[in-house]
């Protein structure tokens, strides 16, 4: 398991440990899982690809939703489960915490929400808007309103869409046991964390050579998708670190250099908000064989 924030050198580590491991790398990033924006969202370029098997990458449609639960029951374990018997090394990389702690640590079930009530969440959440629709759950779900702060919209709608299709409320669905990892597996877990301002300044030296590699082209293109129907402006993808202000450039409503520059500091805020995550989250248990901290 290889996890850190963003631009913090996951990726290279991984290709090293893989080709002393006969190693295939597993993406566990809740982006990368997505078709559509491989740049913007750091995807392993080809090169890398044809150094070491990479997998679950840009595997969904950004229409589809792509829950930890869903990563680790349905697309993770079944396929570490084939590389162990093939006597491959599985290794699990990426910067979404709540994926890789579920892959260790199991989860409680919660049923698959079907997309017509998840869409129609989504809905009331725009018309009722932030306000009311919080002042709506803290009246039928208080114990999961308390949990969040008021401008919290996904893990709002999140706890509003379980209410609506189980009827329960998802701090009872989430006292029953987890469903964990296999008994024979262990992690040996290696956590990314350079020091502040080298880790700040990769943020944005890798955001503007992204956008020299063909970052602008490929925002044009998922732009025009969404004008045209192929993806719902909806998508988890469209909230992309760095897609909301370079599509506001590309509709005239922000300059290019504005547009940058507000991406770069919402890659800084989010990898500060994962060095903390990380920092308090991976702990040793019984589980993991090895935990390790890389500058």
């Amino acid at each position: 398991m290889i996890g850190g924030p963003t631009a913090s050198g996951k990726s290279a580590f991984a290709l090293d440990l893989a080709a002393k491991h006969d190693g295939v790398i597993i993406n566990a990033d809740s982006m990368q899982v997505y078709d559509g924006l491989p740049i913007l969202t750091a995807q392993p370029p080809e090169e890398d690809k044809t150094k070491a098997p990479h997998e679950l990458y840009g595997c969904l449609h950004p229409d589809e939703t792509c829950s930890a639960g869903r990563w680790q029951e349905f697309m993770a374990t079944p396929l570490i489960e084939k590389l162990l018997q093939e006597n491959k090394t599985p290794i699990v990389v990426g910067g979404s915490g709540l994926y890789l702690k579920a892959l260790m640590d199991g989860l409680s079930y919660i049923p698959d929400i079907p997309d017509d009530i998840r869409n129609a969440v989504v809905q009331k959440y725009e018309d009722m808007g932030t306000e009311a629709f919080y002042a709506e759950l803290m009246e039928r779900d208080p114990v999961m309103a308390t949990r969040f702060h008021v401008n919290h919209k996904a893990r709002l709608i999140r706890a509003m869409e379980v209410l609506e299709f189980t009827g329960q409320s998802l701090s009872e669905i989430q006292k029953q046991p987890r469903i964990g990892p296999p008994k024979h597996w262990n992690f040996d877990v290696t956590v990314i964390l350079p020091e502040r301002e080298k880790l700040y300044q990769r943020c944005n030296d890798r955001f503007l050579i992204m956008m020299d590699g063909g970052g602008w082209e490929e925002i044009e293109a998922f732009d025009k998708d969404i004008a045209e129907g192929r993806v719902s402006e909806k998508s988890l993808l469209a909230h992309a670190l760095g897609a909301d202000p370079l599509r506001r450039y590309l509709h005239g409503d922000l300059s290019k250099e504005e547009a940058i520059t507000n991406a770069q500091n919402e890659t800084r805020r989010y990898a500060k908000r994962q060095v903390t995550w990380f920092r308090n989250q991976i702990k040793k248990q019984k589980n993991i064989a090895n935990i390790q901290i890389v500058a």
